[in-house]
């Protein structure tokens, strides 16, 4: 299903580290508790202006995972303990085997999905509900929409973006599923209960009445350095700043990410060569992640940014 470009692009140069990956500070592996997969590369079918590792359809720098390819993590994540799974990329129902990859990762764990839900038409909605009735873990649908009109959403999505990301949300919501709403933060502070109301009134017009929603802060990497900033020289994460940090709060201290091109410390860390840890996932589970980078910032001031946990969780009304 789904579509897939006729091959492979070798993968770009990646950008050197923000600072000396020698001296920047370490975070060990606690436990692989998560499993992450750029199941579509940075193949996307949309061109979002914000997006840390610039997806488009032009973008191979990372390439389409195949069944095959994601069963072998899949079966390696068995041995060493894996507790739940994350598909991402891109756009991962560009991928033709998605819903068969989904299908064997439901029968290990928890699955979660990161998509812009423009590719999910009802046939799409009517398998993925099928295969978590299928399933005795969850299937978690993650659904990235920024912006709580379409003038403001497709301004960072591109047009027509909203409406069918909200249909999707519709579809998803009358087969069952709680989609997680997740939106990047592009609003000043003081409009964030407006812009939770407005949401909670959008989608609750397409059924969907207590939505969950996750606001994330922005990356400023990749596409969003260039719409709004980069980050500033002091943005950066120090051996001080880790001393009495509490490490749990960092994806890379319980989880890896499996690309078509080996193991990395986490999918913010794809465009740099300090997040790359090894081929094998076994390798990559006994070596530390470099905070090397100044993305990495941003997830030691706010903690957690990839968990599935809500940004909100109460109704702002």
């Amino acid at each position: 299903m789904g579509i897939q470009l006729p091959q492979a692009t070798p993968p770009n140069s990646t950008p050197a580290p923000s600072a000396d990956v020698e001296e920047a500070p370490t975070v060990e592996l606690r436990a692989l508790d998560q499993l992450w997969f750029q199941v579509s590369g940075t193949v996307c079918n949309l061109r979002c202006n914000h997006c840390f590792i610039s997806c488009s359809p032009e973008n191979h720098s990372f390439w389409f995972m195949s069944r095959d390819e994601v069963r072998a993590s899949l079966d390696a994540s068995v041995r060493l303990g894996v507790k739940e799974y994350y598909f991402t990329g891109g756009e991962p129902f560009m991928n033709r085997d998605m819903l068969g990859i989904l299908e064997d990762a439901l029968a290990l764990g928890p699955v979660t999905v990161l998509t812009n839900a423009t590719l999910l038409p009802q046939r799409t909605v009517d398998a993925l509900a099928v295969l978590a009735a299928a399933s005795p873990y969850t299937l978690e649908m993650r659904v990235s929409i920024d912006g709580v009109t379409a003038e403001m959403n497709d301004a960072i999505r591109g047009d027509g973006s909203f409406d069918r990301a909200i249909g999707a949300v519709g579809r998803l919501a009358a087969a069952g599923f709680l989609p997680i709403i997740t939106t990047m933060q592009t609003w000043s502070e003081v409009e964030t209960d407006g812009i939770l109301a407005a949401f909670w009134d959008v989608l609750g017009k397409v059924g969907y009445d207590r939505p969950r929603l996750k606001i994330l802060p922005p990356l400023r990497i990749g596409a969003e350095a260039s719409r709004d900033r980069g980050y500033d020289e002091f943005e950066r994460v120090t051996h001080d700043m880790m001393a009495e940090y509490p490490a749990e709060l960092l994806l890379c201290s319980s989880a890896r990410l499996v690309t078509a091109s080996g193991m990395w410390a986490c999918p913010i860390l794809l465009d740099y060569e300090s997040g790359r840890l090894a081929h094998t996932l076994e390798e990559a589970a006994a070596r530390p992640a470099v905070l090397a980078e100044q993305a990495c910032y941003t997830c030691w001031v706010n903690g957690a940014i990839c968990s599935n946990m809500p940004g909100f969780a109460a109704d702002p009304a």
